[in-house]
């Protein structure tokens, strides 16, 4: 993201203010997209253990399921049952980092009228697709 001023412009105290929030929130909107995009692999690589998991046969087979650093064994049912809870939290997840991104985008979009109303095209508030 790079906010350019083009022309020599009176830049108020408040026009400065409102540039700096822009920035922040475009910087924090784009970790919160990073962070859904790896909760998304992560649910991704849930699914794929519960699918592999359905497929087994063997009732009795104790299946080690990974808590923090440790391996715990359990029964393929409440290894699926884990799994299950473990999804649904990242869902959780996922659709609360969303609307915080769509909060953050309701800013920016106030922001973005404000400034091009004072600067028009002395200032490009887009994002480098460098």
């Amino acid at each position: 993201m790079k906010i350019t001023i083009i022309e020599d412009v009176n830049v108020t105290f408040e026009d400065q203010q409102k540039i700096n929030k822009f920035a922040r929130n475009t910087n924090r909107m784009t970790e919160l997209k990073e962070e859904i995009e790896a909760k998304k692999k992560s649910l991704q690589n849930l699914e794929d253990a519960s699918d592999d998991l359905m497929m087994c046969e063997d009732d009795d087979l104790l299946i080690p399921y990974q808590i923090g650093d440790v391996f715990i064994s359990h029964s393929q049912e409440e290894t699926q049952e884990m799994l299950e809870a473990a999804k649904e939290s990242l869902k959780e997840e996922i659709k609360s980092l969303q609307s915080r991104v769509s909060s953050i985008q309701e800013v920016l979009g106030d922001l973005k009228v404000q400034l091009y109303a004072k600067f028009g095209n002395n200032i490009n508030l887009e994002a480098d697709e460098s």
